[in-house]
Formats: structure tokens, sequence, C-alpha cells
């Protein structure tokens, strides 16, 4: 065997910034919507926490004591410039600041986004106040999310929820099926439409719902995808949606 003498330089880092990904053990789309960041010269790096179905506020609230570890087996030892959470009605549930302290506890120093405060920073970008909301949940997961966001500021025009209980019956929606359901959940005076579950394939649709509707849209993907980019440095990447082409 020939072993070569000659110099080995190593680079910092493979990529110029790098995000952390906690997803559910049963999540279908969160990595698959997270895979257009290494063009930008983002890698993207995911851990999966344990998760049974049906989705309930008791099930949610179960992955409360699993964030801490699943974040800090990202990379051990290593920066990051931020970690996403990839659950928006576990973030209502077990508590968007817990979830963040959760994170931090893992990856000292480093940016905790969820779907929750990013969907808020979102809409607040948008300049929108009054929405809409839909969710794929139940009425009982569907209520404690409605009431997170009237508590974040925000007027609820309207409110509606598929009736599912499996997130991958949630990932699994056509995108025809999250359209329709768009058009039918915008009421009246709805400044955007805000879909919760980082489950639903709504972030790679979000011109053709945007078109639909003739309002802006925030998903759970696009608010967190939205998020990482400022998180590296990134603002303004031209779509999809109005949230991407933000200055």
């Amino acid at each position: 065997m020939n072993i070569l003498t000659q110099p080995i330089r190593l680079d910092d880092r493979p990529l110029r910034a790098r995000i952390g990904l906690v997803t559910l053990a049963t999540d279908h789309t969160t990595e698959v919507d997270f895979s257009v960041l290494p063009a930008w010269g983002i890698g993207v790096y995911a851990t999966r926490i344990p998760f049974a179905n049906p989705v309930t506020p008791e099930t949610l609230a179960a992955m409360a004591g699993d964030v801490t570890a699943a974040a800090a087996l990202i990379l051990p030892d290593e920066t990051l410039e931020a970690v996403v959470y990839s659950c928006t009605s576990a973030s209502v549930v077990i508590g968007d600041a817990v979830v963040c302290d959760a994170i931090r506890q893992g990856k000292p120093g480093t940016q905790a986004i969820t779907p929750i405060s990013a969907g808020f920073a979102a809409l607040r970008a948008l300049g929108a106040d009054r929405i809409s909301l839909l969710t794929p949940y139940t009425p009982q997961t569907t209520a404690p999310m409605a009431q997170c966001f009237e508590v974040g500021g925000f007027g609820l025009q309207g409110v509606s929820c598929l009736n599912l209980t499996d997130d991958r019956a949630m990932a699994r929606l056509s995108h025809e099926t999250i359209i329709d359901a768009a058009r039918a959940a915008l009421a009246p005076d709805s400044q955007a439409l805000f879909i919760a579950c980082t489950a639903v394939r709504a972030a790679g649709i979000i011109d053709r719902i945007e078109d639909a509707l003739g309002v802006p849209v925030v998903s759970a993907n696009s608010a967190t995808l939205w998020a990482a980019l400022r998180a590296c440095g990134h603002a303004g990447i031209g779509g999809p949606g109005q949230l991407m082409r933000l200055a």
C-alpha cells in the first residue's frame, strides 16, 4: 500500500453555513423542502426524534424530553447557524419558548427556529396581521394553535382544518387538495393565509397557492426556510412565494 506523503490542507468547513434539522421519525417532507439550501452554500444536517401517531396534544407533548439530545447529536462540538425544530403543532403544545430553550441546551449559542416563531416573523414581515389559518389536524389539535396566533397578536378571520390524525397522511395530501383547501379556508378580509404542519407539501407550490388566492401564503416549511436563510445571511432570494422575495 502506498501511503502518500503530500501535504494535506483542510478547509474550515465543507460549506460556508450550516443548518440543523430536528424532524419527527415519521416526517416525509422537511428534508425534501430543505434540500434547496445547499445550492446557496448552506449545509443541511438532520436528526430525528421519536413520534407515534395519532397527532394529538398528548402525543405531541411527549416529544418535549427528546429535543435537547436530538439537537446535540447534530455535528457534535461544531457550530451551526441555526437549528430548526420541524413540528408546528408540537411547538404550540410544548411551548415555543420551551422548545427553543431545549434546542439551545443541546447546541449552545445557536439560533433556535420553530415553525411558530418563524411563521409569526414571516407574517409580520409581510405586513399581515389579519390572517386565515389552515391546518390538516383535528379541531382538538387546531384549537391551541388558533389560540397561539391570537395571543401572538394576529386577528384570525377564519380557522379551518382537514380533521386528519396521521401525519403520514398529511404528507400525502395532493397539491390539488392543498390548493382547494386553501381556497376554502381563506376568509374575507384576510391579508394572508398560514398553512400549518411541516408534513404538508405546501412550500414547493406556494406560488400556485398565492395565484389561486390573491394574497400572500406562508406555510410552516416556507417560514422556517425563510428564517434559516436569514440566519445564514441571505434575504430576497427571488421565490417561490412573496415571502422569499422580501428584501
